[in-house]
């Protein structure tokens, strides 16, 4: 079975506060898991701009459920698997 990317992207980024580049800018971003892991919350502020990306993913028997918080799903599926976490 093929891993959906976007799920993947979602799952490598760490669980709390990180930063990370997206199109030539910084974001602070905060990842949290609840519901034992079956929901995950982002949110991502751009450092010094105005962007800002929202998101909730629910994870149910017959597939994962994707609600961008007031945006285009495009936007949150393209900054999720196009940024870059830095890593210590």
């Amino acid at each position: 079975m093929t891993r959906d990317p976007f799920r993947a992207a979602l799952d490598a980024i760490p669980e709390g506060y990180s930063e990370g580049w997206f199109e030539g800018r910084r974001y602070r971003i905060e990842k949290t898991l609840l519901a034992g892991g079956r929901s995950v919350k982002l949110v991502a502020r751009e450092l010094g701009g105005q962007d800002y990306i929202s998101l909730n993913l629910y994870a149910l028997e017959n597939g994962d459920r994707l609600k961008p918080c007031e945006m285009a799903e495009a936007k949150v599926r393209a900054f999720v698997t196009g940024v870059t976490v830095e890593r210590d």
